[in-house]
């Protein structure tokens, strides 16, 4: 079944979302814009979308663009990165092929002569697969967006891809919604996202004056400071810090955690990390199962001593 990856220009979610496309194996790229980056890819194609109505963003034109590309090409399985402009295209072309978008999905894996997506429900509590079956020549594709988080983007393999212009066919007739400033998402602080090490927070910390040792260990390790949700409810951290289903999904070379005891909410957030570690007083601690390293202690003895270490 072959594939063709649909990526937002300069988001960065779109190198995840190749990321897992190369992990089925060879695929394709198209961008609205020009190729730049995509060509240094190890992509088989990567073709360039361009038209003067889509300078700017609109769902309209890039569902009828996108449409046209994909009849032209044929792939089996189209994906997308799950970003906030995706959604307000995608589903629509899906629906032009009488399909309907599997959306935020975290694992994508081959099983026999059929790819199986696999997306979370209830904040995580429960996973479900969808078997996407191989497509016959010429049948419609199957679409999926990627979450972010599920695959790394250091991963991402570069090579030489040969480009190619698309120029769809469109009339100005069809673009029923005047063209808007692009979307942006809040602006914050500091960005979780991009870091490599990350030390978070939980309730085990009991106070707000003692995340201050929390701190000197982030400083020390040269790592970002987040936090688990009940410790930016009450104030103790922004909600910027705050890693979960309901703050940022994350996926660091090290994701360190301190006296957080690993709901489903927080995990849903930080288990595509590399390597997780976790410090909890408790032995039966969910976090432990998803743990690669676990200290069973008291953080208050663990942490200092740490810290000492690492000054060394």
């Amino acid at each position: 079944m072959s594939i063709l990856v649909i990526v937002e220009a300069g988001h960065r979610l779109s190198d995840e979302t190749l990321a897992a496309a190369q992990s089925l194996g060879v695929s394709s790229a198209a961008v609205v814009g020009e190729a730049g980056a995509l060509a240094s890819k190890q992509l088989e194609k990567v073709y360039s979308v361009q038209h003067a109505l889509l300078a700017q963003y609109t769902a309209d034109g890039y569902t009828a663009a996108l449409e046209q590309l994909i009849r032209t090409v044929k792939p089996g399985l189209v994906l997308l990165p799950h970003t906030y402009q995706v959604r307000d295209w995608a589903p629509k072309l899906a629906t032009r092929f009488g399909r309907a978008l599997i959306s935020d999905v975290v694992k994508l894996r081959q099983d026999g002569g059929a790819f199986v997506a696999t997306r979370q429900l209830f904040q995580g509590k429960l996973s479900a697969d969808y078997r996407l079956s191989r497509q016959s020549e010429g049948e419609a594709p199957h679409f999926v967006s990627i979450q972010a988080g599920a695959y790394r983007a250091d991963t991402l393999a570069t090579g030489t891809a040969s480009a190619e212009t698309f120029t769809p066919t469109l009339a100005s007739d069809q673009i029923r919604a005047k063209p808007q400033s692009p979307f942006r998402e809040s602006a914050r602080a500091v960005d979780l996202t991009a870091a490599e090490r990350i030390v978070s927070v939980g309730r085990g910390i009991q106070e707000q004056d003692k995340i201050a040792l929390i701190e000197e260990l982030a400083q020390a390790m040269k790592a970002e400071l987040a936090a688990s949700r009940p410790i930016c409810d009450n104030g103790w951290l922004p909600m910027e810090r705050q890693v979960g289903s309901s703050g940022q999904t994350v996926s660091p070379k090290l994701y360190l955690a301190v006296g957080i005891s690993g709901a489903i909410q927080h995990l849903v957030g930080m288990k595509g990390a590399s390597t997780i570690a976790a410090i909890n007083k408790d032995p039966g601690a969910p976090i432990f199962e998803v743990a690669d390293y676990g200290i069973v202690g008291d953080l208050f003895e663990v942490v200092p001593a740490l810290i000492e270490e690492l000054k060394r």
